[in-house]
């Protein structure tokens, strides 16, 4: 398997491990954290922050999430289901870039 091919099995790997391990969080709350939607309240803001503000998550958004019900682990899931989210759409998004540029190059001979 050619390297770009490990690396693309790899995060696949990851993804599927993150949204249908074994876990605390619901797959369909796993899901939303990893999309960044259709998670409301205190919970949709820290996925929210996660994924888009990371630098700006606070011990305050953490706690009011607690406050709202949804325990540690749980929490430590989604926001990991956030980053691994937000990852994937940034990774994705380049190496279309970088086959588009290279496709440019080349007169449209490249594939990734």
């Amino acid at each position: 398997m050619a390297t770009e091919g490990k690396k693309r099995a790899a995060h696949s790997t990851v993804v599927t491990r993150v949204l249908e391990g074994d876990g605390m969080a619901s797959p369909a709350q796993r899901r939303a954290a990893f999309d960044n939607k259709g998670l409301d309240g205190p919970i949709g803001t820290l996925v929210g922050k996660v994924a888009t503000q990371p630098a700006r998550v606070t011990d305050e958004d953490v706690a009011a999430v607690k406050a709202s019900g949804i325990s540690e682990d749980q929490i430590f899931e989604l926001v990991i289901c956030a980053a691994v989210g937000q990852s994937t759409r940034q990774y994705e998004t380049a190496l279309n870039a970088l086959s588009e540029a290279l496709a440019d190059r080349t007169g449209g001979r490249h594939a990734t």
